[in-house]
Formats: C-alpha cells, structure tokens, sequence
C-alpha cells in the first residue's frame, strides 16, 4: 500500500510539473508582429500618426535602401517624408511630433513608417545621446501596415 501511495505521490507531482512547464500552443506566423508607427497626411495635409503593426517574415519589395548616420539640414526641421519609406531604428531614440503637437517615441524595436510625403510634415529630436543609426527602405503600396484597433 505504501508503494502504491508513493506512486501516485511521484505521479501527480510529475504531471503538475509537465503541466506548469508545458509550451503554448505555436501561433501561425502571420499573428506574430512587430510594433510599427506610420507617419500619415490628413484630409487638410497636415502629418498625423497612427500605431499599428508590420507582419513578421513580411516580403517588402523594394529599391535604393540606404544606411545613414548622419542628416541633412533639412531633416533637422519640420519636413515631409521625401517617399513613402520604412525607417528601421538600429541605434538611437528619438522623439517624432507631428502637426497637432503629438508625440511618440522610435527606437530599434519599433519600426517608423514615413508616409507623409505632402504638406508641412512632421520633426523630431533624438531624446537619448547623439547618434541616430538607420536604414531608408523605400516601399510602394502594399507596405504590410496594420493599423492597431
């Protein structure tokens, strides 16, 4: 009987343990996502952003990427994006503000996409150091955004 009571014992502590450690079922891929923000033109063309997401293992097509640590003297002001373009932060974080005074926060992790190529655009300014490291991936149409809810 001992036995028996040592058994079931060992048993139940076995499957708690397989149960506390189990994995979550694996998720498709099109539900992982990696945080985005997308600068727009609204109707009056003014810069606004919306947050969203970009699918991961999403297939950009895309020409004349470019690394950049350095800016132009244009970039330091007020600016509409030159082309619908992904900017991917590597290193550096940088505070946007668009046209109503909002703010939002990019570093590498979160992806900007800069589409508000008309009207009086948008700034920013580097909150954390002095380097702003980047890669431009100019996209066209379909860039994979999706707005969060």
């Amino acid at each position: 009987m001992k036995k028996i009571t040592r058994l079931l014992l060992a048993t139940t502590g076995l499957l708690m343990a397989m149960v506390g450690h189990a994995e979550e079922p694996k998720k498709g891929i099109s539900e992982h996502r990696i945080p985005a923000v997308k600068l727009i033109n609204t109707a009056n063309n003014h810069s606004a952003f919306v947050k969203g997401s970009i699918p991961s293992l999403a297939k950009l097509s895309s020409e004349n990427l470019y690394f950049s640590n350095t800016f132009e003297e244009w970039q330091k002001g007020v600016h509409p994006a030159p082309k619908k373009q992904y900017v991917v932060t590597l290193k550096g974080r940088l505070k946007f503000k668009v046209s109503d005074g909002s703010t939002f926060i990019i570093e590498p992790g979160t992806v900007l996409l800069a589409a508000d190529t008309a009207g009086e655009g948008h700034s920013w300014d580097i909150i954390d150091g002095k380097e702003w490291v980047r890669v431009y991936i100019p996209v066209g149409d379909d860039d994979h955004f999706i707005a969060d809810k």
